[in-house]
């Protein structure tokens, strides 16, 4: 058992170094290199896109050695070892051969130009950092799949029957994997280096101006005077957060440590406290107008104008959050908690007052985009607009200091990002090289025998467990591959098809028993990760849902008449009302377990908007409220110490 251990916590993702001296100076001159190259690229640069594309690459794995250790097995000293620099310094030579021969590279013809031993080796060296790399920022299981999908490119041709695929020499798989547009250089990584970049720049800028503080405080005046406020509180302001950092557990960790013990002093249980936070944080991905960085990754792989994607997902963005909400308050009503003296509650207008011009930068993303302007040109827009504004106010003004820490923040937030994609694509690679993706639509459709169902909850179970191992970013470009073309085979469409692989790679966060937004927000309500992780999904129920929802219903993605759109719209609405009703045990009164199976199949058959199934939903939930209001009101006791 010992050994097991030692061997899992020697090839465990790396842990993040505090570093310090020399170390830190060449990290922050990289870093602030990249964001400047990256700004530059956006406005002025007309590069090769290997040339733009190996450079960020590059860059990342000289950041990746410099900040990342190499397991939680070694010692995270604030110095790199030697083994960092060598491979930092790899990374930089590859990245210079790569550029240097940007023209032949892109201007070769794949399998009929031959490939010289040294460009062999200098993209089999950039192939294996990029797998160390995704090792330490993400953990092992990425790495395992990028190995499988190798080692099925260089001995498949061994395998029988639909998988076999014909004999490939390791030269043919090290050019496809580094020197075709398939690999390293294909969709994942190009959205990286761009749109994805640039809204972590933003990100990185709002918050660098105040921003998180604006919102925190928004979200405390709009729902701090309701019942239990302060878990509303945690909802509204990891929505406003997950839709900026796009990365689940980030958003954890940034608001929950307000929010989580705020809400335990209002009298929620520590582990209802978490799962609300690690429910709200995750749901900030799937939140217009930025959804983190899911839209850019689908505007890149299915060329869907990003603007379409982000009007497609306002309806079920709305209807998740305000199960959320709604649930938050029935707990609270159930618990009979009391509300927030209405003096540690800010006003809404003073709030709005101090810091209105946050909003700026956001309508300015939204008008570029409206406007047609790329992502990545937006983004720089919005940057732009963040530190204009921030000199709004005295406190918030951006100056050399805060620019510079912003730059360093976008920089360190795209690693990991990063990483992911570059390891997608070697999997990618296999996929399409060797003909497995056609293969697995036939693979999938027979498991499934072509029916829609099942061919859903097979794709969502596909999500999920690839999500336990990476970031949402890689979870969904795998199974896009995967899985995508499958449903579409049944009529569902592209965009449907796409949003509903979106939705669970990002709920995978919060799926047990790998639900690592759950298992963070745990540590920091001293709770059980796996009792968070059970209440996060019971809460987030209709983030499960909706996905089935709207590939039966393209309404419920603004796709159809606009009388079908307002009629799904509200009875959606009422059955996200009732079915959290029916999950908390609270409508008007408590409710007893017949109410609650009754709120549940009418939340469920409002949720789908059909006039029959509508129609009996609204039926079973009149006939609640109507039983309810002949009860007596019964609140269930606190318990000491939640």
């Amino acid at each position: 058992m010992g050994f097991t251990n030692y061997i899992t916590r020697t090839f465990s993702e790396g842990e993040k170094r505090d570093l310090t001296g020399p170390a830190a100076k060449y990290f922050k001159s990289i870093a602030f290199i990249l964001s400047l190259f990256q700004i530059v690229s956006v406005v002025w640069g007309k590069l090769d896109p290997i040339q733009l594309l190996a450079t960020h690459l590059a860059f990342i794995l000289i950041l990746t050695f410099l900040y990342y250790s190499f397991s939680k097995q070694s010692r995270t000293s604030a110095t790199p070892t030697i083994p960092d620099y060598i491979c930092s310094l790899l990374a930089l030579g590859a990245g210079c051969y790569f550029n240097i021969h940007a023209e032949r590279i892109s201007e070769r013809i794949p399998i009929v130009d031959p490939m010289s031993p040294l460009d062999i080796f200098v993209g089999f060296v950039f192939v294996l950092l990029s797998i160390e790399a995704a090792r330490r920022t993400i953990g092992m299981p990425i790495v395992i799949i990028v190995l499988i999908g190798i080692s099925y490119a260089l001995w498949g041709h061994h395998l029988g029957g639909l998988i076999w695929h014909r004999e490939f020499s390791f030269s043919e798989v090290v050019e496809d994997l580094a020197y075709s547009f398939n690999g390293l250089w294909g969709s994942p990584i190009a959205v990286a280096a761009s749109f994805v970049y640039m809204f972590l720049l933003f990100g990185a800028f709002l918050q660098k101006a105040g921003a998180g503080e604006f919102f925190f405080q928004l979200s405390t005046a709009l729902a701090g005077r309701t019942r239990g406020g302060a878990a509303k509180v945690a909802v509204i302001a990891s929505a406003f957060f997950g839709m900026i950092s796009g990365s689940p557990t980030a958003n954890v960790v940034t608001t929950g440590s307000f929010t989580i013990p705020v809400s335990r002093r209002s009298g929620y249980k520590p582990t209802f406290a978490a799962a609300v936070e690690a429910a709200a944080s995750t749901g900030g991905s799937i939140l217009p107008p930025i959804m983190g960085s899911s839209a850019f990754l689908m505007a890149a792989i299915t060329q869907i104008p990003y603007i379409s994607i982000v009007i497609a997902a306002i309806i079920p963005g709305i209807l998740y959050y305000t199960s959320l909400l709604a649930m938050v308050h029935f707990e609270a009503i159930r618990l009979d908690l009391p509300k927030a003296n209405k003096e540690d509650i800010p006003n809404v207008s003073n709030v709005l007052k101090e810091g209105w011009y946050y909003f700026i930068p956001l309508v300015i993303l939204l008008f570029f985009l409206l406007n047609g302007y790329s992502a990545s040109r937006t983004g720089f827009y919005g940057v732009l607009a963040i530190i204009v504004v921030s000199w709004f106010r005295k406190k918030t003004r951006m100056g050399v200091k805060q620019i510079f820490e912003a730059m360093l923040d976008g920089a360190k937030s795209s690693i990991p990002v990063t990483t992911a994609c570059a390891a997608a694509g070697l999997v990618i690679s296999g996929i399409m090289s060797t003909g497995l993706g056609g293969k697995l639509t036939s693979i999938v459709l027979g498991l499934t025998e072509g029916m829609l169902l099942p061919t859903l909850i097979l794709v969502m179970l596909i999500c999920i467990i690839l999500g336990m191992g990476m970031p949402v970013a890689a979870a969904y470009i795998l199974t896009a591959m995967l899985a995508a073309p499958a449903l579409m085979e049944l009529g569902v469409s592209l965009m449907a098809a796409h949003l509903f692989i979106v939705y669970f790679s990002i709920f995978s966060a919060i799926t047990p028993p790998v639900a690592v937004a759950a298992y963070a927000a745990a540590g920091i309500a001293d709770s059980n990760p796996n009792q968070v992780g059970i209440e996060a999904v019971r809460l987030g129920l209709v983030g499960f849902i909706i996905p089935f929802m709207f590939v039966l219903e393209p309404a419920l993605l603004l796709d159809g008449p606009p009388i079908e759109i307002f009629v799904s719209f509200l009875t959606a609405v009422i059955g996200v009302i009732a079915l959290s009703a029916g999950v908390i045990g609270w409508l008007q009164k408590c409710a007893t377990y017949l109410d609650r199976i009754l709120l549940i199949s009418s939340g469920l058959l409002l949720i789908y908007p059909h006039v029959l199934f509508s129609s009996m939903g609204i039926i079973l939930f009149v006939l609640v409220i109507a039983v309810q209001k002949k009860r007596p009101i019964q609140y269930t006791p606190l318990e000491k110490g939640a």
